[in-house]
Order: C-alpha cells, then structure tokens, then sequence
C-alpha cells in the first residue's frame, strides 16, 4: 500500500482511505454482514484510515466500525486509524437540526465516539461543519485539550473555508481539512487548497466520486430508495443528471482507452493532485473496493491530465452539491 503524510503535523496514512458512511446511513439500506468484510477488506489491502462520523446512523457507524476492528487480525487493528467527524445535532426522525462546538460539547461528544469505537484514543477528531455560533478558536482549543489527555491524536476540521482555517491553525496545529474534492467538484483550488499547502495541513477528499455520480456506474434511469439522500440532491435531479452523465460519458472514452474503469481513473485523478491529498473512497462492498483500489495502480500523464480536463472542464457540473439548506452550513461555500 502507498502511503501519504497528512500535513506537517499529521499522520502517516494509507494513500487511500475507507469512507464508512454509506454502511451506515444516507444511501439507502446497507448490508451489515458485506459492510464488515468490506472493512476486513480494506484493512488486509493496507488501507489505514476509517473515516466515519457519530452521527452517522446515530452511532450504527462507530459500532459497526468496532465490530470489525474486534474481529479483525490483531496486526491490521493495530494500523486502523479512526477519523471522527462530530457535532451534527439530528432528531428522531433523521433530521438535521444545526452543529454544536461548545467546548463541553465536544468533550461529551468524544467521550461517547470513543465508547461506541472501543479504543482509547481517536487518531483525527475533527468537527463536522463550523458552528456559527462558537468561534472555530474555542472548538479547536477544546480538540486540542483532548489532545493533551492522550484521548485525540491529530486535530482536522472539515469544509471550512481559507479564513477558518487560518483561523484555527492559528490556535493548534491541523493535521488535515476533510473537504469535497472531485473532478466535478474543484471549488477548493481558488484559496482553501493554497491556503492549506501554505499553512501545511493535509487534505482528506471525500465525494471523490460525487456520490456515485461520476463512477461510471449511476445509470440515467435508477431509481433512488426513499432513504437515499441523492433523491434530494441538485445534482441528481431532471436536466442536471443528464448533463452530468455526459460528462461521465466523456470520461469514459479516455477510461477505455487506458483501459481501466470510469471510477479508477476519476480516483487516480483525485490522486495526482498532490501527495498532500488522501482520498477516501465510499465503497459498501468488497467488488468497489477493490475497483477503488485499482486507482493505485493508474498513473495519468500530461497528456491523459490534458484529456480529462478537456472532457470534464473544472466548473463543468450542473447542480450545487448538496440542497440549498445544507449548503448554507458549509463556511467552505461563504
């Protein structure tokens, strides 16, 4: 497995790392039996980093994650690097009701990931969205905290913009910034991708495939569960999807001539932007996980770079990423 560092300050990862939210919630019904094998997948391929949150699936995320390191080879748990996003306020129902940063807050919210996870520590601990309400210095200074009683590792943040990360880096050092980032998604390049390079924190890119969209295997006729939250996303939407599938359909004639597939080379993509950037794949079984990881082995010259970029065109995708209400949560888009 290639590696990569996260940051100055962060840690050593596998060069890809497992997504784990889509087990747990959001794409519709999962299976938790392939779920776990896809875990053990993962990590006997020498992929170190979980990602989850702990609300996702009110908890299921973090449990399934400790029902698969417990039953895991010693060797691999022992690599198996959890990166926690907190903060997301949910009902009963599901819903979103706001983020909460308060110090206390994000204390409790530790102390509970780390009982659901069954480790003492968390390797990246990270809030979920920018609490408007609590100054991003209080919040970090509070991870930071967590950090000097050994039961956090690395402090990240997650889709907050060039000022915010200024910001918090300001207060203690940033291993990395979980943001979206895919060929489809570029917004970070104008300033929150320079402003990290230049302050040295990492990037871990989630929605390297935009949700399935740009894996070469969304077809224009599916037909979403009524618990799959793409039913509701812009850029799956009538006229957006089209448009968006012939970008695919763009991509997939350069896939072919390199002969791999539509999702390994929007992976590879992803990959070359710089060592700085660990991408985490979302794959709910072990046959895209292993596609996923067929990335690995893609290198894209000037001349493919050159092609994709001509198919795909930075600025290209129809529809905002997420509905209108939830874009208004993500300081990265103010």
């Amino acid at each position: 497995m290639q590696t990569r560092t996260l940051g100055t300050t962060g840690p050593q990862t596998s060069a890809l790392g497992l997504g784990c939210m889509g087990m747990s919630a959001l794409y519709g019904d999962s299976d938790r039996t392939e779920s776990i094998a896809t875990i053990h997948a993962a990590l006997d391929a020498g992929v170190t980093l979980l990602d989850t949150g702990d609300f996702y699936g009110m908890g299921h995320n973090e449990l399934l994650i400790n029902e698969a390191l417990r039953t895991a080879p010693a060797a691999a748990r022992e690599r198996a690097q959890t990166s926690v996003k907190f903060g997301a306020l949910r009902t009963i129902e599901g819903g979103f009701t706001g983020y909460d940063g308060r110090p206390n807050a994000v204390k409790n919210f530790a102390a509970y990931s780390l009982q659901r996870l069954g480790t003492d520590h968390i390797d990246i601990y990270r809030i979920a969205r920018l609490d408007p309400d609590v100054p991003i210095e209080e919040t970090v200074g509070a991870i930071a905290e967590l950090v000097a009683a050994g039961h956090v590792r690395h402090i990240g943040l997650s889709e907050v913009g060039a000022e915010t990360l200024r910001r918090a880096a300001a207060v203690a050092p940033i291993s990395d910034l979980q943001i979206e980032y895919a060929l489809i998604t570029r917004g970070i390049e104008d300033a929150i991708l320079p402003t990290a390079r230049e302050l040295g924190i990492g990037i871990t890119a989630y929605g390297v495939l935009s949700r399935g969209l740009i894996s070469g295997h969304f077809a224009r006729d599916r037909k979403l569960a009524a618990n799959d939250f793409r039913g509701r996303s812009p850029r799956f939407q009538g006229e957006n999807l089209d448009r968006n599938l012939d970008l695919v359909d763009a991509l997939r004639k350069i896939a072919e001539q390199k002969g791999v597939s539509v999702a390994q080379i929007a992976i590879a993509w992803v990959l070359s932007r710089g060592e700085d950037i660990v991408p985490l794949v979302g794959a709910r079984r072990r046959d895209r996980l292993s596609e996923a990881l067929g990335a690995l082995d893609v290198t894209l010259d000037a001349e493919d770079l050159a092609a994709i970029e001509q198919a795909v065109p930075a600025g290209a995708a129809a529809g905002d990423r997420y509905p209108a209400e939830q874009m208004a949560h993500l300081d990265s888009e103010h």
